[in-house]
């Protein structure tokens, strides 16, 4: 066998590893990306509980796992639990009205509707002469709200495994941070010099900055919507505020799904007043903080457009499940910023600049 053959041979045998390791690892890349993000934006933490544990990398990497363990996982499960509950209920007290029927006399919230109240509650009356028109209107309702709170609750739960496996991962990370750091440093200086170091650099502050503001902006539209709901006598205080930082994730209708809902039970209890209070509180305290707080925190390192917000959380979903949600806007961001930076550096590379960079290595 000829040199030629041996070396056909070897570089087949490294590719078909090569294929081999990215076949294992990409049903996990989301995991591991999202892994990543939360390992560069914990850093710090994880830095301080060093000091604090004596340099023990394990024990700072257990703590800070217990941390996200507390801090993510326990309200995912709550709310993943109370979903499926939701269902169920919704499922259950809609069933008898499929089988015995409306009511003969419509409601009176549904009769107080401004503007359509009157409208609604006719056409009330012939749904309750009509079975046939009343099932129909049943059944069409009931399917798509079904597999929608279906969807969502198994998309939560799909999320709390994804978190789950994240957060293993982020243990491993952190107890062997210096190694990982030391490769990823020696690695970007090689490929790229000092434009590696610098988009290394810039790559960890963007993740940073995003994460921020995303996390940071539901978690202060979760506090905002918890005093309006504490103020306005809502009950499940808790778990709408839980909903209301994961929801507040998604742009545009995110947080007004659970506040606007919180403003119907209100309505339909009666009180009105408190209605108009969680309507407008919403609208001008919950929902405005997405327009002030997220670009304070995100401008810092990156300028981030709604257009992107968009694209990244509902693509983010569809390709990595829940954890896209944080894991999309991050590597859009990221990706941006980067070719950003390098069109930049080859920008300012000008030909005058490379022909004496050429001449002074011939030197």
């Amino acid at each position: 066998m000829n040199a030629a053959h041996k070396n056909l041979i070897q570089i087949s045998l490294v590719a078909l590893l090569f294929v081999g390791c990215i076949a294992v690892l990409l049903p996990f890349t989301g995991t591991l990306l999202f892994a990543i993000v939360i390992c560069v934006t914990t850093l710090p933490i994880r830095n301080r509980l060093l000091r604090f544990c004596r340099g023990r990398s394990s024990l700072a990497a257990l703590l800070v796992s217990i941390l996200l363990l507390i801090l993510l996982v326990a309200p995912m499960a709550l709310l993943s639990g109370s979903l499926a509950d939701a269902v169920e209920v919704a499922i259950r007290h809609l069933k008898p009205l499929m089988e015995s029927g409306l009511p003969s006399e419509p409601p009176e919230w549904l009769k107080r509707l401004p503007l359509i109240g009157r409208d609604a509650a006719v056409y009330w009356q012939e749904l309750v002469e009509s079975r046939d028109e009343m099932n129909n209107l049943l059944h069409q309702l009931l399917d798509p709200t079904r597999k929608l709170a279906l969807g969502a609750a198994a998309l939560f739960a799909q999320g709390l495994l994804q978190l789950l496996l994240v957060i293993f991962f982020v243990f491993f990370i952190f107890r062997d941070a210096h190694i990982y750091a030391d490769a990823l440093h020696t690695s970007s200086r090689a490929l790229a010099g000092d434009l590696g170091e610098r988009m290394l650099a810039l790559a960890e502050g963007t993740v940073t900055g995003v994460m921020a503001g995303i996390v940071g902006t539901a978690a202060t539209q979760a506090v905002v919507a918890m005093i309006g709901f504490l103020i306005a006598g809502v009950p499940g205080v808790v778990l709408l505020t839980v909903a209301t930082f994961f929801f507040s994730m998604i742009p545009v209708v995110g947080a007004t799904l659970i506040w606007l809902g919180a403003a119907v039970w209100l309505y339909n209890e009666g009180q009105t007043g408190w209605a108009l209070f969680m309507v407008l509180w919403g609208m001008f305290g919950i929902s405005s903080v997405d327009n002030f707080i997220k670009p304070i925190l995100i401008s810092r390192t990156a300028s981030l457009p709604l257009l992107l917000i968009v694209v990244g959380v509902f693509g983010g979903v569809l390709v990595f499940g829940f954890i896209g949600l944080f894991l999309g806007p991050t590597l859009l961001a990221l990706g941006q910023v980067l070719i950003r930076e390098w069109l930049a550096h080859a920008h300012s590379v000008s030909p005058d600049s490379k022909a004496a960079l050429q001449h002074e290595e011939a030197r």
